[in-house]
């Protein structure tokens, strides 16, 4: 009997048992000074580790079950979920992924977005509820009575998927349901109705298409009341621990995002509460939606980070015709405009984090975070499908099997553009933004002007001239909010990249040297230095 056909050689190790936090610079330096450097430096070593790697799968291979009765014929509309997704929930309440932006005396949403970017280098469908329940507390406190009972169970760094009231549980969870089966993200065209209820609150009739997280604790949703359409709680659980009518329907079959259930849910007289004011549903929930659009920028960045380290990690370690992949030329180039893109997205995240620090007290700040939000969003998901998939072509067939990380993230790549808001939406929001004012624009452009570069100056012009052309507003959209998130891109790079890096972006991006695929960086670029820069 022969014992072994071959000797296995020339494979990479496994790409865990690193810390994700100290090995990336760009964390690093986003996180110094801020007091997080612990708490990041935690959830990056588990985030490097082969266990956390090990439950992504394990949540993502064995998907949600809805149980809509139990074995005697009763409604339970329960969502069962494999422990591995427990697990990583409990690991991202535990860490205050959700929470810092709300307990921090100062730089709250930097911390939040140090913390979130790492949590997506691990899994992306408990980015999900995570995500909801950060945004949700600013439309909670909108609500002082309820928010008295809720926000100390929200704001814990605990994870208690117990069915059961508020009052006995230790952590809780928001999510949100907006989406009906005609609208879309139309959001006036919602038909779920409210009336009155006798002894306080109302009771909601309808639907929603698209509920994600459908065992979160309570929910925002939309109804229809004689002034219009107007933002309502409800709970899964009532204080008396009785169960809310919340139905859920069917679960959605999605290209990715497996670990996370999407659901299609009915509301049968289901017990619900105000937040903000009768006809104001959608502007109370555009304040939610526009946080978990800030989270979809820093999340969409932590994912191109993932893909990122694991091209460059098999690339130096695997040999193809007498050197390592790293080593020859052309790759070079790729992983260079590789990490271009990755650390172009990482460095616009946190510096929207920094404008939303700064909206309290400074009024150019608040303008940049309300302009960049959608632009930044709009970007960053137009850019993670093309990064997977060229980082997914550097492992090549090893990449593309379900036991690499890569084919998840591919699958995962384009939700978020999908997610609060498509590119032509995002883009008319812009628009409509600009239209009301041009403060936070302008701010952009000054920085854009005062960066020190010819070649970002005349970008910023043309940038002007854009949007002085009224009459092509709408058609043109696309193509302005592009070119205003590579400028600001572009910003970050010349103040915080290693100069071979800010060139390369500046050549490639600004002065269009480069091609329209990655790995088409001008010949002249040290590509070498931009890698070696990209992992401690």
């Amino acid at each position: 009997m022969i014992d072994a056909t071959h000797e296995v050689t020339n494979q990479p190790p496994p790409h865990s048992g690193f810390d994700a936090f100290t090995t990336n610079p760009w964390l690093v330096a986003a996180a110094r000074g801020s007091g997080l450097e612990a708490e990041a430096k935690a959830l990056g070593k588990y985030a490097g580790s082969a266990q956390a790697q090990q439950l992504a799968i394990d949540a993502n291979r064995n998907e949600p079950e809805l149980r809509t009765h139990d074995r005697h014929g009763h409604r339970v509309d329960t969502v069962e979920y494999h422990p591995a997704y427990h697990e990583l929930m409990a690991r991202a309440y535990g860490a205050g992924v959700h929470s810092a932006a709300w307990t921090r005396s100062s730089g709250g949403f930097t911390a939040h977005a140090v913390l979130f970017y790492l949590w997506n280098n691990v899994e992306q469908g408990t980015a999900c509820p995570v995500t909801m329940t950060f945004a949700g507390v600013q439309v909670l406190r909108l609500a002082p009575e309820i928010a008295r009972l809720w926000e100390p169970k929200v704001l814990a760094n605990a994870y208690d998927p117990r069915p059961l009231p508020v009052s006995e549980k230790h952590g809780a969870t928001l999510g949100m349901a907006m989406t009906e089966k005609q609208g879309g993200s139309d959001l006036r065209a919602v038909q779920t109705q409210a009336v009155a209820a006798a002894g306080g609150g109302y009771r909601l009739t309808g639907h929603k298409w698209f509920c994600s997280a459908p065992m979160s604790d309570a929910f925002f949703t939309l109804a229809r009341l004689p002034e219009g359409v107007t933002c309502f709680f409800v709970p899964r659980s009532l204080p008396d621990g009785a169960r809310n009518a919340f139905q859920i329907q069917r679960l959605k079959d999605k290209c990715g995002n497996r670990s996370n259930a999407s659901s299609e849910i009915e509301y049968r007289d289901t017990h619900a509460w105000i937040v903000g004011e009768p006809g104001r549903g959608i502007a109370t929930l555009i304040e939610m939606a526009h946080l978990t659009r800030f989270d979809i920028v820093v999340g969409t960045a932590g994912m191109m980070r993932a893909a990122l380290t694991e091209a460059i990690h098999h690339a130096r370690h695997r040999e193809a015709f007498g050197k390592k992949l790293v080593e020859h030329a052309l790759m070079g180039n790729v992983l260079a405009d590789l990490t271009l893109e990755s650390q172009a997205a990482a460095l616009l995240a946190f510096r929207l984090a920094r404008a939303f620090d700064a909206s309290a007290s400074d009024a150019r700040e608040r303008a940049v975070q309300r302009t960049l939000t959608p632009v930044a969003k709009y970007w960053h998901c137009k850019r993670l499908p093309v990064v997977s998939v060229e980082a997914m072509e550097v492992l090549g067939g090893n990449g593309y099997v379900e036991e690499a990380p890569l084919a998840r993230l591919y699958r995962e790549a384009p939700l978020n553009g999908i997610w609060e808001g498509s590119g032509n939406v995002i883009c008319l929001d812009v628009l409509r933004s600009m239209a009301k004012s041009r403060e936070g624009l302008d701010a952009l452009l000054q920085d854009m002007d005062g960066a020190g570069d010819d070649r970002l100056a005349r970008h910023a012009q043309s940038i002007r001239a854009a949007v002085g052309r009224a009459e092509e507003a709408e058609r043109s959209a696309r193509r302005l909010v592009e070119q205003v998130a590579l400028g600001a891109q572009a910003v970050e790079m010349v103040r915080n990249a290693v100069p071979a890096a800010a060139e390369a972006f500046l050549a490639s991006r600004i002065a269009g040297e480069g091609g329209r695929q990655l790995g088409t960086l001008p010949a002249a670029t040290n590509t070498a230095a931009i890698v070696d820069a990209a992992v401690a």
